[in-house]
């Protein structure tokens, strides 16, 4: 697999007037801050806006909470002719510059990020299996499983947790909301330059 094209954090904040921002993450993490003028389409619904993406007139920046599933969704984007750059470190790197962030104005109940969902699922699990171990020794293969799971998830950079937990409603957008998502997409990579990449964007404020 191609390493995608990646811009730290100062590069993007330099280039954000020309970008077209797309975060990858759940609902819940882009309404916890997300870079002004982002659009949000979670990585699994991310074939949904292919048809848009390959026509655009923009180029596109990819966004997450550290960089891994940017990347990921720039492989996917390169595997159907859609060149992407990634941002290194994602929102967290972007945040640790002091760059803007931004959030609905309407209150919406930010949720966790994906890492630290997939910390708690498996540190459930694992001491799940280490107490039910106890009555049976069978069990502690569970923990063993989620320990193996861990190595290769660090060896490969995929995560199988994490797809699994994206696809809980929580982490879900509404359909309607992706729809309208996807509607102002089109309109801003279709229009040369974009429709301001920088402004609030609907539904967002500055922090």
């Amino acid at each position: 697999m191609n390493t995608p094209v990646a811009l730290d954090a100062d590069q993007a904040h330099g280039r954000l007037a020309e970008l077209t921002v797309i975060d990858v993450r759940t609902p819940g993490e882009y309404a916890s801050g997300h870079l002004p003028g982002a659009l949000n389409i979670p990585l699994d619904g991310l074939h949904r806006a292919l048809s848009v993406l390959r026509d655009a007139r923009t180029e596109l920046l990819v966004v997450c909470a550290s960089g891994n599933r940017s990347a990921n969704a720039c492989a996917l984007l390169a595997e159907h002719g859609v060149p992407a750059a990634t941002l290194t470190g994602g929102t967290s790197a972007w945040a640790e510059r002091g760059h803007e962030l931004r959030r609905p104005v309407t209150p919406t109940r930010a949720g966790w990020s994906m890492e630290r969902q997939v910390r708690l699922a498996a540190g459930t699990v694992v001491l799940t299996g280490l107490g039910l171990g106890l009555m049976r020794p069978a069990w502690q293969l569970l923990s063993a499983g989620v320990a193996g799971g861990l190595v290769f998830s660090a060896l490969t950079n995929t995560c199988g947790m994490a797809a699994l937990l994206a696809r809980l409603p929580h982490n879900r957008p509404r359909p309607a909301d992706l729809d309208a998502t996807l509607a102002a997409l089109e309109a801003r990579v279709l229009t040369p330059r974009g429709l301001g990449a920088v402004g609030t964007g609907p539904g967002t404020s500055p922090t």
